[in-house]
């Protein structure tokens, strides 16, 4: 029987597997708050019996991720390379702020939205993330970092409504008293922007903070930028965001990557003010971060600071991010891409190794002239 993933499962769940075997259901309790404290073995649960350790080993199984790769900027950020149970490898990062430490996580290992400034969508989707391996990101980071997680945005790896049903058993289960218990307005989900799945965000009337990378305000520039964008328009995507704000009641933010020559014009800034004011949005530019497979470079500081006060005149309420984690590979997918490369380059001399191998052998046995 293939194990179960019990760190995915609500309290009322587990307890109706307690039920079954002829445990109390208040174990159920005690099993889901040891989940939720990063246990990587059962008999780390030593509040239960031997007997029900036993059972919970050959019934499920516990998600916990291998380092494989730490780095930490000179300014404290963090950024973290985990390997899940199959291999395949994901990124997060803690970054520290006045309000407390925030952790980024991956939804998805790679991406399919193919968006031409990002590492993440190299390579394309490999598949999507259990809510227990969002979870374990979370904890995992917060135990190895020694920092307590009070702020949470799914802003890396992946895209997050791509994924909308792991993302929501994950919301439950890190928002649950009982687990880590973090409120819902700590929480961020960014989005390149998928229309049906906004709605269907909207109408859980969670009190989240929906952040939209945007980076164009025209859909010329945008479908170069974000293939996601072809066949949609942000005349679309513009609706489903008002239509959030009216169901849930919170602004949606927008994401505005500044990149050189392709969207910091001063006729662009203007574009963006009509579109902000017509959506109520709140901007926060963000300058490149370079990616060695993207021929696409940061704003200039001066294009920068012209197009900010080009939107704070228009009345647009607007913030420059303060880049973090810049020594580092800050942008998501870099560590990743690297790792993968690395085990490109380990494959290829393998691979040269043992053909040269099997020259050799055919070259003895005949089948190849001297």
């Amino acid at each position: 029987m293939e194990k179960q993933d019990i760190q995915s499962m609500l309290p009322q769940e587990i307890e109706a597997v307690l039920l079954d075997v002829g445990e109390k259901p208040f174990r159920a309790k005690q099993i889901f708050q040891w989940l939720n404290r990063g246990v990587t073995d059962f008999n780390e649960m030593t509040n239960l019996s031997h007997v029900l350790r036993e059972q919970l080993k050959e019934r499920f199984h516990l998600t916990a991720p291998q380092l494989l790769e730490k780095q930490v900027s000179t300014d404290g950020t963090i950024k973290y390379l985990w390997a899940m149970a199959d291999g395949e490898a994901v990124e997060t990062v803690v970054m520290a702020y006045h309000h407390g430490n925030t952790v980024c996580i991956s939804a998805q290992v790679g991406c399919r939205m193919g968006c031409g400034f990002c590492a993440s969508a190299i390579g394309g989707l490999k598949r999507n993330l259990a809510p227990s391996e969002l979870l374990a990101q979370v904890l995992f980071s917060q135990m190895e970092s020694g920092r307590p997680i009070s702020n949470i945005v799914l802003m890396g790896i992946g895209e997050p409504l791509d994924n909308l049903e792991s993302v929501l058993r994950f919301l439950e289960l890190v928002n649950h008293p009982d687990g880590m218990h973090i409120g819902m307005r700590h929480i961020t989900i960014s989005t390149c922007g998928l229309p049906e799945a906004i709605d269907k965000l909207a109408s859980y009337h969670l009190q989240l903070t929906l952040s939209v990378s945007l980076h164009a305000p025209d859909d010329e520039t945008r479908d170069r930028l974000m293939p996601a964008n072809r066949g949609m328009g942000i005349d679309r995507l513009m609706a489903a965001c008002r239509r959030y704000q009216d169901e849930t009641g919170r602004r949606v933010s927008f994401e505005y990557a500044m990149i050189h020559g392709v969207n910091d014009t001063v006729q662009q800034a203007e574009h963006l003010a009509r579109r902000m004011l017509d959506v109520g949005g709140h901007v926060n530019l963000i300058p490149l971060n370079t990616v060695a497979e993207r021929d696409l470079g940061s704003s200039t500081k001066d294009a920068i600071k012209k197009f900010e006060q080009i939107l704070r005149r228009r009345g647009v309420n607007v913030t420059l991010r303060r880049q973090l984690g810049g020594d580092i590979d800050a942008s998501c997918g870099q560590l990743r891409r690297k790792q993968e490369r690395a085990r490109e380059r380990r494959g290829y001399h393998d691979q040269l190794r043992t053909d040269g191998q099997g020259h050799c052998a055919k070259r003895q046995s005949g089948l190849l002239p001297d």
